[in-house]
């Protein structure tokens, strides 16, 4: 039996009226009620009673948002829009308050069991609630990931770890499309920054492969693309993703080390003697061009030898002074 697909939710922003008028008019009902209690009449205490019991009821329906921060509205079950503006506010006092969320074992909501008389556990605590009233923070949040232990794309253990930047953008589907959306968010940047070591390499790719020590850049853009398509069922936004740790496991980091550090010696050796070369070429030839000497093919190549000792020896060169010549 295949699955049915679940249709995303959408935001609808909705403005509630402020609540200083309607705080007023709970005061005045109060003040009625309290009066038609002290008269004293059987059907106006009854009266009185009534007004302070709405009164009470209406209280329920004020609410606060501060800045960048958001009020999801459920009307019995039913999504009826989001409150974005800032300030005090009143809403229909039967609007949901929110999800209590229940402590499961292992979970991040479970509280450690309450004890009872006798100091037997009285089970399961339920936690308070995570989002009271359903006000979600649209402000900007800091996810700083562990540490990683993965294999890179040759197979070679890595520890990487990334700082993400990110958003609610809809409350909608942060609210109904996902059971967490914060769990969601830490779950889903573990699993694409795993994903992202494990399409690249860690260091010495071919010429043109983007590798992750040496293209910071692009591999970052690469997990904020990633991060972007996972969250979007959440209605999370990505603002910034960018690798905070990269190194080898430690398992193989003296190894890894000894051969960078050979390979950093061959390509500091490829460049002395290049060098060597053209620096003998080129004396040779001005020798030649000056007429300064002439040289046979076995005093070009005692020359040559002489030059490139003197040019690529690491040690200092003492220097034979031959009072002779080639042929003696």
């Amino acid at each position: 039996m295949e699955g049915q697909t679940l249709t995303p939710n959408k935001e609808r922003e909705v403005d509630r009226p402020s609540g200083w008028g309607m705080l007023a008019v709970t005061i005045v009902l109060v003040v009625a009620g309290v009066a038609l209690i002290i008269i004293g009449t059987e059907w106006l205490v009854l009266a009185g009673v009534v007004l302070i019991v709405a009164s009470v009821v209406l209280m329920r329906g004020f609410f606060a948002l501060e800045p960048n921060e958001a009020r999801v509205i459920v009307l019995f079950g039913a999504y009826k829009g989001t409150v974005r503006k800032g300030g005090f506010h009143w809403a229909n006092p039967f609007y949901s308050n929110g999800p209590t969320v229940k402590a499961t074992p292992g979970g991040r909501a479970a509280q450690p069991m309450g004890p009872s008389a006798g100091g037997k556990s009285s089970g399961p605590q339920r936690a308070p609630r995570k989002f009271p009233r359903y006000k979600i923070s649209v402000r900007a949040r800091t996810l700083n990931g562990e540490r990683l232990k993965v294999n890179d794309k040759r197979g070679n253990p890595v520890e990487i770890a990334a700082v993400v930047v990110w958003r609610v953008n809809d409350t909608a589907q942060a609210v109904f499309d996902v059971d967490d959306f914060e769990v969601y968010v830490e779950t889903q940047s573990e699993t694409a920054l795993r994903h992202l070591a494990s399409s690249y390499t860690y260091d010495h790719g071919e010429e043109t492969e983007i590798t992750l020590r040496s293209n910071v850049d692009e591999v970052s853009q690469a997990l904020k693309n990633e991060l972007g398509e996972r969250l979007a069922r959440a209605g999370v936004v990505v603002e910034e993703a960018r690798l905070t740790h990269l190194a080898y496991a430690p398992e193989i980091a003296q190894a890894m080390l000894r051969r960078q550090q050979a390979e950093a010696i061959i390509d500091a050796r490829t460049k002395i003697v290049h060098g060597a070369v053209s620096m003998v070429e080129m004396a040779l030839h001005d020798l030649s061009e000056k007429g300064v000497i002439d040289f046979d093919p076995e005093r070009k190549a005692a020359m040559i030898s002489n030059l490139m000792v003197v040019l690529c020896g690491e040690a200092e060169v003492h220097p034979v002074v031959n009072t002779g010549t080639l042929y003696n």
